[in-house]
């Protein structure tokens, strides 16, 4: 499935830096608000174990025995407080974000942006400030967007007995809610069906749960690397998912990857320096970033990835093959294909991801790994390699 994650936060908080060094796209990066005018889409991947490590044969799809599916990237205009309210270039930036499955909040954990954007003295900004106000522009601008033609539509509920659920979601399409999103929100939280008593509290409560549904959020404590710990530490303690990372860290490691300068696999917590042309400040500074994985466990980028497709959006990989065998496809190709499915998805609807005819031809599935034959309505694992079972067109 087309998944897309959207990269959001406050102007200079390092959205740029940590997308162009999780996609290697050529952005701009500067030390001032605003950067990112127009937003920036590229390709990204996520991390996992490639099945094929347990034959003989290597399917040359992953490096050293690790698979990077890809996913959509996109890094949005700087937010700034109000923007809902079109401060700063938040319409831009909240049109942008309506595409987004989940969302990686990008925070400046060093301290050293104030909540506009603005360069200030390192520490002297609280970093959990900028926690918030993202949640409460998402919000503001979905219940903005409900608002606009609530009482027509309330009274037009009422008159024709139509769907409540159908229709918020109908008006919240262009934010990227589905009727699914809605359901859920009116199961999470306390406001009655009675909408003609709602008030505007009422509804900008109402859109806040939807929000937390529609654009599942991770926050990538970034600039970990000249932090203070005492912020790192008060933002790991949130309830929230908070991943630690240095984005100039990472770009720097697969830059120098690109340039032939070291072997990095991207999430690793270390690298091989292969070339001997580096000066000894390039030598200095790339020992410097060992350190600093090694003390951290990697760059946190790739985990923050991961953890925003595997554990927000809850989706699986699944490779489908022809020949169960030798986990092939008709062109001899060892495991070509690997499916993002949401957690739940069945074999038939792996057959509909694989083609709409051979979804309607259906007969039956088989699992690789244990040659056993699934059922239609068999749930799919992460991991899974399954052939597709068919009648003849």
């Amino acid at each position: 499935m087309s998944m897309t994650i959207g990269l959001a936060g406050k102007p200079n908080a390092g959205k740029s830096t940590f997308f162009k060094a999780a996609t290697l796209a050529d952005v701009e990066i500067a030390n001032y608000p605003f950067t990112t005018i127009n937003a920036n889409k590229g390709v990204t991947y996520v991390r996992a174990d490639c099945p094929c490590m347990s034959k003989d044969n290597r399917c040359g799809h992953c490096v050293d025995g690790i698979r990077y599916v890809p996913i959509e990237f996109i890094d949005v205009a700087g937010l700034v407080p109000d923007a809902h309210l079109g401060r700063g270039l938040g319409n831009t930036f909240l049109d942008e974000l309506r595409q987004a499955h989940a969302i990686i909040h990008v925070i400046d954990a060093s301290g050293g942006t104030d909540i506009e954007g603005n360069p200030v003295d390192l520490g002297s900004h609280n970093p959990l400030d900028d926690i918030d106000f993202l949640d409460r522009e998402l919000t503001m601008w979905m219940f903005n967007i409900l608002k606009r033609n609530w009482t027509k539509l309330s009274r037009k509920i009422q008159a024709e007995g139509l769907s409540l659920d159908a229709i918020i979601a109908d008006q919240l399409a262009g934010a990227g809610v589905d009727e699914y999103h809605v359901i859920c929100a009116f199961g999470a939280c306390k406001i009655e069906r009675n909408h003609i008593k709602w008030t505007d509290e009422d509804i900008i409560d109402l859109c806040d749960v939807i929000r937390s549904f529609s654009k599942p959020m991770i926050i990538a404590a970034n600039k970990m690397d000249i932090a203070p710990e005492k912020y790192v530490n008060a933002l790991m303690e949130l309830e929230q998912t908070v991943v630690p990372t240095s984005a100039a860290a990472e770009l720097a490691l697969k830059s120098a990857a690109k340039g032939g300068a070291i072997e990095y696999i991207p999430g690793d917590d270390d690298f091989t320096i292969t070339s001997d042309k580096l000066t000894a400040g390039q030598t200095k500074g790339l020992e410097n970033v060992r350190e600093l994985i090694k003390r951290t466990g990697g760059t946190g980028i790739q985990d923050c990835i991961n953890q925003a497709v595997f554990d927000l959006l809850k989706l699986i990989i699944v490779y489908p093959v022809e020949d169960e065998g030798k986990w092939t496809d008709k062109n001899d190709r060892m495991l070509p294909d690997a499916f993002l499915m949401k957690k739940g998805s069945t074999a038939h609807d792996l057959a509909y991801r694989v083609h709409s005819d051979i979804g309607d031809r259906f007969l039956y599935a088989v699992d690789a790994k244990t040659k056993m034959r699934l059922g239609e309505k068999h749930e799919l694992n992460n991991g899974d390699v399954v052939k597709i079972v068919s009648t003849a067109k």
